[in-house]
């Protein structure tokens, strides 16, 4: 866990999320990778958040932004803003186990979006990227490096 100069954890400057992350498992995420590479460019309906910091090493689940969690906050209403403007439906974050920073991530960004009226869903993947490397090693993945997997079983 991250944590400030003071010995507070990352998260102690922001708000306690009040949603609770809808939980994607990595099959349902690889199903949407998978249609989005058969429809025509411009057409993806959602998007990937890695929320790693300085831990974002061994890759990403194919197209997804890393927006690191320690920032997050800050950013959601941009976020929120952009995905409006390019149609997204839904926003899936994730993180090295998706038991921390992703699942406050995507609760934060549902807490903004259920306070504007929004309409788009905002959800965790099970597991996180330590799930999805031991579901698919690095199937579906960009920056790859089998090498930071050692030791990871699959």
């Amino acid at each position: 866990m991250a944590k400030r100069e003071d010995g507070s954890p990352w998260w102690a400057d922001f708000p306690e999320p009040r949603s609770i992350a809808t939980v994607v498992y990595p099959d349902e995420v690889l199903r949407l990778l998978q249609r989005h590479a058969s429809l025509a460019e411009g057409s993806k309906d959602f998007l990937l958040v890695d929320a790693r910091r300085s831990d974002c090493k061994g890759g990403t689940v194919r197209g997804a932004i890393n927006l690191p969690a320690q920032s997050f906050y800050a950013t959601r209403k941009a976020l929120h803003d952009l995905c409006k403007q390019a149609g997204i439906k839904k926003v899936i974050f994730y993180c090295g186990s998706s038991l921390g920073r992703g699942p406050r991530c995507a609760a934060c960004l549902q807490d903004y979006v259920t306070e504007i009226g929004g309409d788009f869903e905002s959800q965790v993947m099970a597991g996180g990227i330590r799930g999805w490397v031991q579901a698919y090693g690095g199937s579906m993945m960009d920056g790859y490096d089998a090498t930071a997997w050692q030791g990871e079983t699959r």
